[in-house]
């Protein structure tokens, strides 16, 4: 695989995929943020769900948008998904939790980069004293991701590999490449 997409890898594109995609389909959208990643339910101040990436980086928008092609209706109703986060420093307990939370959407995030024709970096996210096993986490989030290929993606994160690949692997443009991603969708909500 090519190191070179078809198109310049920019945030504005990601935002513009995702957001024809699923603000209309469910009514979230992709928000370029500040430190720290966050999602956040549509309340009374706003009518859209927001997949908040941190500081504008492409990796960390695939990264956030792997978890909310995961999240359930339910858990998308919640703060982050209703999920806990330890900052750095974990025990190796916590990092083990940490790491089988992590598994599955580290696997659409590989499976959305490599759509985008970039280079994936597994995150261990544990900058704590615990020795990590980068290695073997690496591993199983290869795994994981060789599962979804051959048991097929949840149906939000196959449309949305399927916009990634007509835009950085074919050369379509942004509402080809969303016309691409809807007809994996069906019309239907997501």
């Amino acid at each position: 695989m090519s190191d070179q997409p078809l198109h310049p890898h920019g945030v504005a594109d990601l935002i513009a995929l995702f957001d024809g995609l699923f603000a209309d389909t469910c009514r979230t959208r992709l928000i370029r943020g500040g430190d720290e990643p966050l999602y956040l339910p549509a309340d009374a101040e706003c009518a859209w769900h927001r997949v908040i990436f941190a500081r504008g980086f492409f990796a960390s928008a695939l990264h956030e948008i792997s978890h909310w092609c995961i999240a359930g209706e339910r858990r998308r109703r919640l703060e982050d998904y209703g999920y806990w986060y330890l900052p750095d420093g974990r025990d190796a307990r916590q990092q083990a939790a940490f790491e089988t939370v992590e598994v599955a959407p580290q696997a659409l995030e590989l499976l959305f980069t490599r759509a985008c024709r970039r280079r994936f970096h597994v995150s261990v996210d544990n900058l704590g004293d615990v020795v990590v096993d980068r290695e073997a986490f690496r591993e199983r989030v290869e795994a994981r991701a060789a599962r979804y290929e051959a048991q097929g993606l949840p149906r939000r994160a196959a449309s949305f590999r399927v916009a990634l690949d007509a835009r950085y692997g074919q050369g379509a443009d942004v509402a080809a490449a969303v016309t691409a991603g809807r007809e994996v969708l069906g019309g239907v909500p997501a």
